[in-house]
This record gives structure tokens, C-alpha cells and sequence, in this order.
């Protein structure tokens, strides 16, 4: 009959070595769920043309970067050239008047409106004072003259087409310090004379039209 002599484990040889892997592996699988969630938010970011829309909340200023090439969505670049400057295009301009739908603060508001068409299409510059600064505020082109329903609807090329650029022209400014903003969209199909006219109001508030600017064509 053999001895069998018992030897007890030495720590090298101890099966808790395990445990730590277990709990080195949390942090592993916490990073893959990150990672994965990471890539769901980053692939669910929405439809460019729905943030360009006529009144979403996007700012004047990021609506206006990045827009290069863009020129017939974009609401707004006060870096391009204006209309009044446009090489070889026919320009006509309108003096802002007053409207009875202003909000409150707004009795000082003047300006020009230019609208240039030429090789490059239609451009539309607006300059303004008397403004609320830093407030943002919206301009589009509409199918009626200020006397008329204080510019009626808006201008659309297509008639039956949706209701934001390109089809519309819209430009979106901020107010400076000062209270006052420009801005200069071009879109390239030419508006003719159907555009008659530019209405501006507050980006919140569509409704509460400020001025409006008849072209002399």
C-alpha cells in the first residue's frame, strides 16, 4: 500500500487568481457599452435640411459657416459680397418701413433691403439699426407689397414647394452690440419680379413682423 504524502497548494498554484480577472473584465465591457452608445447618438444627428428650416433655433452664426457651395439653404452670410456690389447684376432696393405689428421697442427700427439678380442668380442683402441687441431676427421675401397685407405670403419660387430655402429665401442675422445687423444670402434661380418685397421680425415670433421694404422695380 503506497503513502500518498498531501502537499497543500502553494500561492502560484492558488485558484483565486480568477477573481481579479473577473473584475478586470468590467471595466472592458464598460467600454464597449460606451463606444456603442457613442456611435448610436453620433449616427442619429437629423436631416440637415429640417435644422436649415425657416425657424429653427439654430443661431444666425452657425447657420451662416460651413454654408460655402450651400449658398441656396443658407439664411445668412454677412462676410459675402452684397447685392449693391454684385458685378453685372441688376439691383433694385427698398427703404424699411414701420409695421402696426411690431412688438414693443421696436419704433426705431430703419433700413435698406437690395436685391441684385445677375449670372449668379438672386441676391438679397438687408441692413438694419434700431434693433434689440443681440437678438435674432428673420427676413424673407414676400409675393405681395407692404400695403398689401404687410407683404402677404412669402415668396416661393415654386408656388406648390416647400416652405424653406431653397425654394424661399430667408436670411437670419444676429444684432450687434449696437442694434445693428445685415446679412446676404444669394440663391441661384432669379426671383424676376414676383418678389416684391422684404418683411423682417423677430426669429421667435414670425408673427409679429417688424418693417417691410418694397422693391422699385
Amino acid at each position: 500500500m503506497q503513502h500518498v504524502t498531501f502537499v497543500p497548494p502553494s500561492a502560484t498554484d492558488s485558484p483565486p487568481a480568477r477573481r481579479p480577472l473577473r473584475r478586470a473584465s468590467r471595466p472592458a465591457l464598460g467600454a464597449v457599452l460606451a463606444a456603442t452608445l457613442t456611435a448610436l447618438l453620433t449616427g442619429c444627428s437629423g436631416d440637415s435640411d429640417t435644422h436649415a428650416s425657416a425657424h429653427g433655433g439654430a443661431s444666425a452664426s452657425s447657420t451662416a459657416h460651413g454654408m460655402q457651395g450651400m449658398s441656396d439653404k443658407a439664411m445668412g452670410d454677412p462676410s459675402a459680397t452684397p447685392a449693391y456690389k454684385m458685378p453685372g447684376a441688376a439691383v433694385t432696393k427698398g427703404t424699411f418701413t414701420l409695421l402696426d405689428t411690431r412688438p414693443p421697442g421696436m419704433d426705431d427700427v430703419k433700413g435698406t433691403a437690395w436685391l441684385a439678380q445677375g449670372s449668379k442668380g438672386s441676391t438679397v442683402t438687408v441692413s438694419l439699426t434700431g434693433l434689440e441687441p443681440g437678438h435674432v431676427y428673420m427676413a424673407h421675401l414676400h409675393a405681395q407689397h407692404c400695403s398689401d397685407g404687410n407683404g402677404g405670403a412669402h415668396f416661393r419660387f415654386d408656388k406648390g414647394g416647400p416652405a424653406k430655402p431653397p425654394n424661399e429665401i430667408h436670411l437670419m442675422f444676429t444684432a450687434d452690440k449696437s442694434g445693428m445687423g445685415m446679412t446676404t444670402v444669394t440663391n441661384s434661380r432669379k426671383t424676376g419680379k414676383d418678389a416684391v418685397a422684404l418683411v423682417v421680425h423677430p426669429n421667435e415670433a414670425q408673427d409679429n413682423r417688424i418693417a417691410c421694404a418694397d422693391f422699385d422695380f
